[in-house]
């Protein structure tokens, strides 16, 4: 965060050439934001901000926050996901307090990809910023919302639940049309069936509940 004081100004010459001093967030005000979505998380315990002889504050200060995002997996395993990161301060209208990023959204994606450092199971794709005004109670509020891409790597999925899900279908149908005895095929149809079913239980282990619409691979 950066924003600027007038009433907070020095001539380093007169200070000994200090031009800049580390201050408790609580000596002056600043900027009180919000993030929309969170459900929790750490609050930052680097409480300091820095002051230069012009009124400028910077704090950067670390978040680790869990966000609420709707997931929709009908294309599960193959799905891209898009989650909502809005940050605002609904204690000054629009009028008072506005906020503006700096950077552009290929800088702060290029910066994103170099901390995104985990191999798991999400890809990071794209990134993108909204500036806009919310209204509540015939007020504005200036919001900034980045929007985060992500894509399911599906490598472990298709070997794990398509590939082995595929095969006993293909077993299943040479079994059907082969020249196996009706005693041969109802005993491999029952196996068939148990398989499928261990399938379904570990397919239902490994999909995400908070979707509206099932994925595909699970309704066959």
């Amino acid at each position: 965060q950066e924003w600027q004081n007038p009433f907070a100004t020095w001539d380093p010459q007169d200070f000994c050439n200090i031009s800049e001093i580390v201050l408790p967030m609580d000596t002056y005000w600043s900027p009180p934001v919000f993030i929309l979505e969170r459900v929790n998380g750490q609050n930052p315990e680097l409480n300091y901000m820095v002051l230069m002889h012009n009124g400028s504050f910077n704090s950067t200060r670390p978040f680790q926050v869990t966000l609420t995002c709707s997931l929709i997996i009908l294309k599960f395993p193959f799905d891209t996901q898009t989650c909502n990161l809005s940050i605002a301060s609904f204690l000054y209208p629009v009028t008072d307090f506005v906020m503006k990023t700096r950077r552009t959204p290929a800088e702060i994606m290029k910066d994103s990809q170099s901390f995104f450092l985990t191999d798991g199971e999400w890809k990071f794709t794209n990134l993108s910023i909204i500036e806009y005004t919310e209204t509540m109670d015939d007020k504005g509020f200036s919001v900034v919302t980045y929007v985060i891409s992500m894509e399911r790597r599906p490598t472990l999925y298709i070997l794990n639940l398509i590939l082995p899900t595929c095969a006993l279908y293909l077993l299943d149908m040479a079994v059907l049309f082969g020249p196996s005895s009706l005693e041969e095929k109802i005993n491999f149809q029952i196996a068939i069936i148990l398989g499928s079913s261990m399938l379904a239980v570990i397919l239902n282990n490994s999909l995400p509940t908070s979707s509206n619409k099932p994925p595909i691979i699970g309704t066959h």
